[in-house]
């Protein structure tokens, strides 16, 4: 089993789904008080430098130093109403110093988790009456799951699309619970696509990158959502050449990227 130092570990593993083997929904109960949190904020998960890796990554070098805490940030995909876990959604990355090392995990496994919740891509950035248009790729999709867990319980009215990209229809997590939650509310609107439909032909969703989608029209068509500063705002979060491009696409149509003093109408996530 691998666990963190005594000194190290403050949590629990206690769920683990392999939507297949380079991507992970990992639960995590911390042995005291769950901090509070923000649906769209992220968290740290870490392991020592002596724990094990799983055995499909990449030659570790230079090796970690075996008492020292790797630690990296991840969005929060639970429900902020949730109090006895934390979930993270984590791709495996074969060349990294974290990821091959949470793979490893099993049921009751050790590992440490910050004490606080942490970030700004919260939807409090935006005012309450306009439609929420979420694009991700890939694990980008985690701090959205958070946000409609916790708000679409009550909120009937405002509208939200979440537009998810991905190279294969099975590397979109989360699918069946959004097609769920799209059924059920009929202010939420999910949009799945694939960039590789030749190696997938059993999928019947949308097809190409997010930016041609945007370009194509898409979010007026599946949700009859107008890309208009008006009445959108746009959170991003995923790859950043994604980002840049479609931030880039968003400027031209009078939206304002946000910073500190600024919420703006885009909202930005980089994962790397």
């Amino acid at each position: 089993m691998s666990t963190a130092t005594a000194s190290q570990s403050n949590a629990t593993v206690i769920g683990r789904e392999e939507i297949h083997r380079d991507l992970l929904v990992l639960r995590v109960r911390p042995d005291d008080k769950l901090f509070e949190f923000k649906p769209g904020q992220f968290a740290v998960l870490g392991l020592p430098g002596s724990a094990p890796r799983v055995a499909t990554a990449d030659l570790e070098q230079p090796s970690a130093e075996p008492d020292k805490l790797i630690r990296r940030a991840y969005s929060i995909a639970s429900a902020s109403v949730e109090r006895r876990y934390v979930e993270f959604f984590i791709t495996l990355v074969n060349s990294g110093s974290l990821t091959p090392r949470l793979f490893n995990l099993k049921h009751g496994s050790k590992v440490f988790l910050g004490p606080k919740a942490s970030g700004t891509f919260t939807l409090d950035r935006t005012p309450p009456g306009k439609t929420a248009v979420l694009i991700a790729t890939g694990t980008g999709l985690a701090p959205y799951v958070s946000m409609l867990r916790t708000i679409l319980t009550t909120e009937t009215q405002r509208k939200f699309v979440v537009l998810h990209g991905a190279r294969y229809s099975w590397d979109l997590g989360y699918r069946g619970e959004l097609e769920s939650l799209a059924r059920l509310r009929p202010n939420f609107t999910y949009i799945p696509s694939i960039t590789r439909p030749d190696q997938d032909q059993h999928f019947l969703g949308r097809i190409g990158r997010i930016q041609a989608l945007l370009e194509q029209g898409a979010l007026q068509k599946d949700a009859g959502v107008q890309l208009d500063p008006e009445h959108a705002d746009v959170f991003l979060c995923g790859n950043p050449e994604m980002i840049k491009v479609v931030t880039e696409m968003l400027e031209k149509k009078g939206f304002k990227r946000g910073d500190a003093k600024n919420p703006g109408n885009v909202h930005v996530e980089e994962y790397w």
